[in-house]
């Protein structure tokens, strides 16, 4: 009998994403208002001879099975400072839209982590398991804790917030993915061929909404609806043009707003109640504008192991 462990760990929404200009080191400040939501991977972690990578799921043929796949990249750094060999098996079980701004990768990253430091007994910290999320990537810090933070730095500079309800949401995943580097790229192209400059000098700092703030706290949906922004939405549309169908076949079906997931090319409808997910996701099922159409509330919590379990 070989010991596994399995954690579960979520996707997420970015309900602001406000992007600063480019800095001299090619990336952006950001504050990045993440709320994780209900659709999850899982990642199971057991012995082996080295490192294995194997997956499952919606889309799982897109993703690396090789040294390059986030989560092997997380059992190796945990690995490395406790100087061990990352000899460990990590099946993943997708559920999240494969590159599709919904951190995904990020994820898995997040679950490996937990799993491995569970099996190894490791006992790494918190603190030394989100500096090894920082390592690997802007997302992977929140995909640990869950659901809601604001993002600073890059996104990895984390601080908790307060959510006074339930928000139900819809997701229409696009074909294909978009390139992160790409569309952040795409921004700085569109800035400086608008005349307002990309750069740090050129763009003033980015800043979390007051208001959107307030309606995480109060549980307000409409409020919510009214200050959702992703300044990554123009550069996801020119890469995508598609994308705008989608988004306008949402907001016509009654979504209380309408946006681009991050850096695409999922697009996430708020809605009121979970009547309404139904009704805005069978009207994009029957728009033509998207491949699959996914409904779940947030926040969600960050990841968590499910199951200890002994496998034959």
């Amino acid at each position: 009998m070989t010991r596994s462990v399995t954690v579960r760990v979520p996707a997420k929404v970015n309900v602001q994403l406000a992007v600063g200009g480019l800095r001299p080191d090619g990336f952006h400040d950001l504050a990045n208002v993440f709320l994780a939501v209900g659709l999850y991977d899982e990642v199971t972690a057991t012995p082996a001879d080295e490192l294995r990578i194997t997956c499952s799921g919606p889309d799982a043929a897109e993703v690396p099975l090789d040294a390059t796949n986030l989560a092997a990249r997380a059992a190796t750094a945990l690995a490395r400072r406790h100087g061990r060999t990352p000899a460990v098996h990590l099946h993943i079980a997708k559920d999240i839209p494969v590159a599709g701004g919904m951190a995904g990768g990020s994820a898995d990253a997040a679950g490996a982590l937990v799993a491995c430091d569970a099996l190894w007994g490791t006992g790494a910290s918190r603190e030394e398991l989100l500096e090894i999320c920082a390592e690997l990537g802007s997302d992977v810090p929140f995909s640990l804790v869950g659901e809601a933070a604001l993002g600073r730095g890059r996104g990895e500079l984390l601080e908790p917030l307060p959510v006074g309800g339930t928000f139900h949401w819809v997701f229409a995943v696009a074909d294909g993915g978009l390139s992160t580097p790409a569309v952040y790229a795409e921004c700085d192209r569109l800035r400086e061929a608008a005349g307002t400059g990309a750069t740090t000098a050129d763009v003033p700092d980015p800043e979390p909404s007051p208001a959107l703030l307030s309606a995480l706290r109060s549980g307000d949906a409409t409020a919510l609806a009214a200050a959702l922004s992703n300044d990554l939405q123009p550069a996801a549309l020119s890469l995508r043009p598609s994308l705008a169908a989608t988004l306008e076949a949402g907001t016509r079906a009654g979504a209380l707003a309408a946006l681009v997931s991050g850096s695409g090319p999922t697009t996430a409808f708020l809605v009121a109640d979970a009547e309404q997910a139904d009704r805005v996701a069978a009207a994009l099922r029957a728009s033509g504008t998207c491949r699959t159409v996914r409904t779940t509330t947030s926040p969600a919590p960050g990841a968590r192991v499910c199951e200890p379990a002994t496998a034959h």
